[in-house]
């Protein structure tokens, strides 16, 4: 069961830098191939930046070529929540922290198997929770 994390505007603008807060609580987008993880492939778990929960684990982490870190499913499906996202005139399904409801980026049906999903990430939106730091 999903215990919810429920701050106020002002206590998430203390938590998190501007630009963690720009896009993790205001759903926006940081500019491809400049985030942390894009190129990243240490061993370890992706967490929610804003409530620490774990989303996805590196070995399901890929290559996209798009310029975001891309994840082929999460760790539980429950962890994330899909919304319709009809902004710039298009449509996509925006991934969110099911626990924070933070927005972490989009899902795509263009990658590669066994889910054929891509979840195009925010590199700031994450943190990644290294294997050798838990040894």
């Amino acid at each position: 069961m999903i215990q919810k994390v429920i701050k106020t505007d002002e206590e998430w603008r203390t938590i998190l830098t501007p630009e963690q807060y720009r896009v993790a609580r205001g759903k926006g987008t940081e500019r491809p191939f400049t985030g942390e993880y894009c190129e990243a492939h240490d061993p370890g778990v992706y967490a929610c930046v804003c409530c620490g929960t774990e989303l996805f684990e590196s070995k399901t982490k890929f290559e996209s070529g798009t310029g975001w870190p891309s994840f082929t499913e999460p760790i539980e499906e429950e962890r994330t929540r899909l919304e319709k996202d009809y902004s710039y005139g298009m449509f996509r399904v925006e991934v969110l922290c099911n626990v924070c409801d933070a927005h972490l980026g989009h899902v795509f049906n263009d990658g590669p198997p066994p889910t054929g999903l891509r979840y195009c990430l925010n590199s700031v939106s994450l943190v990644l929770k290294r294997e050798a730091d838990n040894v």
